[in-house]
């Protein structure tokens, strides 16, 4: 009997044992199990922790990308109003060299329109002074030769105003580009190369030459 009683606490005591192994079991699993989760929860932890930076520097980037754009724009716009502006300079340059062409142009043609007309007036000019030289000098005081002289005068102020000027000759040195020679003389009262007399009296227009004078000219 005491065997048997034995037996059944023994049964009793493996019975009681079993929900306390189980017991045991459940909590190794569960440690198990929050082990192994630990290594995810701290990948969601750092993640967390990693995310701030990163939309820091994505935020970052984006302000970056932001100013480099602008500066690119920037930098594009001032390229085009320089490129503009080089334009304009360009375009008032031709546009000066065409004006001073076409005024140079103009004076040029106004001259020598200027200068046909003067030489067309010559003749009348010889003719007054060919007529007041043939004048005898007892009827200079006459009221027509006088104002025959006057309107002479008033024509030869005319054309001193527009720029005509007689060429200065006799006693001067021969100059071909101002002087026609049809003489020469040998007269020692002149030196070399002298005018000694004019024929026909040159005129001038703006340092132009209108007609030559012809002279005599002393070797």
């Amino acid at each position: 009997m005491a065997e048997e009683k034995d037996t059944i606490k023994a049964d009793q005591q493996e019975t009681a044992d079993i929900p306390k192994d189980q017991e045991n079991a459940a909590e190794a699993a569960e440690t198990a199990q929050a082990e192994e989760q630990d290594p995810a929860e701290e990948n969601v932890k750092e993640a967390e922790a990693v995310q701030p930076d990163t939309q820091e520097g994505e935020e970052k980037k984006e302000k970056f990308s932001k100013r480099k754009e602008k500066k690119e724009k920037r930098d594009k716009k001032d390229e085009k109003i320089e490129e503009l502006s080089d334009q304009v300079k360009r375009q008032m340059a031709e546009f000066d060299n065409y004006r001073k062409r076409t005024e140079k142009e103009k004076s040029h043609m106004y001259e020598i329109g200027a200068k046909e007309v003067i030489e067309k007036m010559l003749p009348v000019v010889d003719n007054f002074e060919r007529g007041l030289a043939s004048v005898p000098e007892t009827e200079r005081d006459d009221p027509f030769v006088e104002g025959m002289n006057k309107i002479y005068k008033q024509l030869m102020t005319t054309l001193d105003e527009i720029g005509v000027k007689p060429i200065e000759a006799v006693g001067g040195e021969f100059d071909p580009n101002l002087h026609n020679a049809v003489m020469h003389v040998e007269d020692e009262a002149f030196g070399d190369n002298i005018v000694a007399e004019e024929f026909q009296k040159g005129y001038l227009y703006k340092e132009s030459v209108v007609r030559h004078s012809m002279v005599k000219v002393a070797n």
